[in-house]
C-alpha cells in the first residue's frame, strides 16, 4: 500500500447530482477540485425522477438543460384510480405561455439521465469524477483540510482549501465532521421502489392506484424500457422486494390482473427519514444536498434543492478562492438552511396527505415547483422597495421574452446565462466599470441595448424609467433600486471585489 500527495482548492465528495453541479460550477469558473465517490461506477436506478422548473433553469445556466430535457417529459399526465374504480386524470401545465417563466412544469426522467448529462457537461469543461475513491479521514486547520483517501489500495493525502460532502444521508463527511442530523426515522412508513418493464400499460400517463390498504403507482421513465414502481407497505405488509411480492401488491391495489411485471432491473425499500443538520458548515467543510438535509420524496423536492445548495455554494467558493471576503461563505447556510427547513415542512405536508389519500398527491403550483425559494433578508439582497412589492432583493430573477438585440429577438435568460452578475439598467445610460450591463432602451444600437418590445421585462421586474436591478451569478436578485442608486449598486460589488468578467480581482 503506497501513498501520494495532491493539492486541490475543493475537494467534493458525492458524485450525484449535488456533488457534479458543484463539479460543473467550480470547473467553469476555472476552480481546481477533486471530485470523488466510493462507488466503483454510476449508480443504477431511477431514485429520484421530478426536476422541477428552478433546476431546469440551473441546468439552462450550465448549459446542459437540452440534453436533461431531451431524456425526459414535462407534464406528464397522471391517471389516478380510486378504490371505487373512478378515474380522474390531472395534468402540470399551470405556467404555460408565461414570459418570466421558461420551463412551466415538472420534468420526469430518471435521476442517473440527470446525473449523465452533468458528468458529459463536465467532461466538456475538462473535469472527471473519480469513481472507486472512498474518503477514509481528514482534519482541517485554519488554512485548509488535510483528507485522506484510498482507491485499490492506494492511500493518497489531498490538501484542499475546502472539502464538500455531498454523499448523501449516510455521509461520511457530516459525521466526521461531528454535525448533528437532527430528526427521526419512521419505520412504519415504507415503500417499495423499484424499476421494471411492464406488460399490458400505455406508457402515455403515470399511472396511480388507491386502494384501502394502501397506493401503487407505474410511472413510465422517458427515454427507458422501464417503469418506476412504487408501493406503500404499512405495518404488517410483507415489504419483499421479489418480483411475486410486487406482482401481488399490484393485483390486489389495481384490482387488474392484464398488468404483468418482469423482473426488477434495480429496487429498494424506503424508509421515511426526516432530518436536517443543525449546521451546514464546520470551519472548512461544508454539507450540501442529502448529506445536509433528507425527507420525504413526496412533492418531489430532494434532488432540487440539493441541486440549488450546490449552485449557491459553488459561485461563493470560486469567488473567495479568487480573492472575495471569507466572510461570503457565511452566507450559504444563512441562505440555504431556511430553504431546507421550508422544503421539510412541504414534503412532511404532502406525506401526511399522501398517507391520508393513499395516493400520491398531485398538485403542483409555485412552491413544489422551488420558483418560490427566495433569500429575502440576506445580506447580499439590497433594495429601497418597501414590504407591498411583488418583486424584492432575494427573489428568484424572473425571465422575459420579446427583448429585441442587435443580434435577433431573445428571452432575458439567453443574455444573462454563465453564472456572472448583471445589470439591468431601465434609466439613463450609465457605465458601471467592470460590469456586464443590459440597457433597456426604445430602439437597441449597441451590444448591450434590448427593447423591451412587449413590456414583459418592465412588467416582471416592477420597473421604473430609473430603475436598477442586479442580478446574482446564481440568477438570484441582489440589488433593485428603484431611485436609480448606482453607487449602491457599487458597493455592493465593491464588497464584494468582483471584475468585468464575473470573477474575482483578488483585491
Amino acid at each position: 500500500m503506497s501513498e501520494t500527495m495532491g493539492e486541490t482548492s475543493v475537494l467534493i465528495v458525492g458524485a450525484g447530482p449535488t456533488g457534479l453541479t458543484l463539479a460543473c460550477e467550480l470547473a467553469r469558473r476555472g476552480v481546481s477540485f477533486r471530485l470523488v465517490d466510493a462507488t466503483p461506477g454510476p449508480q443504477p436506478g431511477s431514485r429520484g425522477k421530478g426536476v422541477q422548473p428552478r433546476s431546469l433553469e440551473v441546468f439552462d445556466d450550465l448549459g446542459v438543460v437540452d440534453r436533461v430535457i431531451a431524456h425526459g417529459r414535462l407534464a406528464m399526465p397522471i391517471r389516478s384510480t380510486g378504490a371505487d374504480g373512478q378515474v380522474t386524470m390531472s395534468g402540470d401545465d399551470g405556467y404555460r405561455d408565461r414570459p418570466d417563466i421558461p420551463y412551466p412544469a415538472t420534468l420526469i426522467t430518471p435521476e442517473w439521465r440527470i446525473e449523465e448529462a452533468l458528468r458529459l457537461r463536465l467532461a466538456e469543461l475538462g473535469g472527471t469524477v473519480e469513481f472507486g475513491t472512498a474518503l477514509d479521514s481528514f482534519e482541517q486547520s485554519d488554512e485548509g483540510v488535510r483528507a485522506v483517501v484510498v482507491k485499490g489500495g492506494e492511500v493518497e493525502t489531498v490538501a484542499a482549501r475546502w472539502l464538500v460532502g455531498c454523499d448523501g444521508g449516510h455521509s461520511v463527511v457530516r459525521k466526521q465532521a461531528g454535525i448533528a442530523f437532527e430528526g427521526e426515522t419512521r419505520d412504519e412508513v415504507r415503500m417499495i421502489v423499484a424499476d421494471v418493464a411492464v406488460d399490458g400499460l400505455d406508457r402515455e400517463v403515470w399511472h396511480m392506484w388507491r386502494h384501502e390498504e394502501g397506493m401503487v403507482n407505474l410511472c413510465p421513465l422517458p427515454s427507458t424500457d422501464v417503469f418506476q414502481y412504487q408501493a406503500s407497505i404499512g405495518p404488517g405488509q410483507d415489504p419483499a422486494l421479489s418480483l411475486a411480492n410486487m406482482q401481488a401488491i399490484l393485483d390486489r391495489r389495481s384490482g387488474r390482473t392484464d398488468v404483468r411485471l418482469r423482473e426488477p432491473e434495480w429496487s429498494s425499500l424506503w424508509r421515511a427519514n426526516i432530518r436536517l443538520v443543525d449546521r451546514y458548515r464546520e470551519g472548512r467543510v461544508f454539507l450540501a444536498g442529502d448529506a445536509a438535509h433528507i425527507r420525504s420524496p413526496a412533492g418531489g423536492q430532494g434532488m432540487n434543492t440539493g441541486i440549488q445548495d450546490a449552485h449557491n455554494l459553488g459561485w461563493k467558493l470560486a469567488a473567495v478562492v479568487n480573492g472575495a471576503p471569507p466572510a461570503l461563505l457565511d452566507s450559504y447556510e444563512a441562505e440555504r438552511r431556511p430553504v431546507a427547513v421550508g422544503v421539510l415542512a412541504l414534503s412532511n405536508a404532502r406525506l401526511a396527505q399522501a398517507i391520508e389519500q393513499k395516493g400520491v398527491p398531485v398538485r403542483r403550483d409555485a412552491d413544489t415547483m422551488q420558483l418560490t425559494v427566495n433569500y429575502r433578508g440576506s445580506a447580499l439582497a439590497l433594495d429601497d422597495r418597501d414590504e407591498t412589492a411583488r418583486l424584492r432583493a432575494g427573489d428568484r430573477a424572473p425571465d422575459a421574452t420579446k427583448l429585441a438585440t442587435l443580434d435577433g429577438e431573445r428571452r432575458l435568460f439567453d443574455l444573462t446565462r454563465g453564472g456572472r452578475f448583471t445589470l439591468l439598467c431601465f434609466g439613463p445610460t450609465l457605465d458601471v466599470p467592470g460590469l456586464r450591463t443590459l440597457h433597456v432602451v426604445a430602439q437597441p444600437t449597441g451590444p448591450d441595448d434590448i427593447a423591451d418590445t412587449e413590456g414583459h421585462l418592465a412588467a416582471a421586474y416592477g420597473a421604473t424609467d430609473r430603475t436598477l436591478v442586479l442580478i446574482r451569478p446564481d440568477g438570484y436578485v441582489g440589488v433593485i433600486s428603484d431611485a436609480g442608486d448606482v453607487s449602491a449598486v457599487s458597493a455592493y460589488l465593491a464588497a464584494l471585489s468582483w471584475d468585468k468578467d464575473g470573477a474575482m480581482t483578488g483585491r
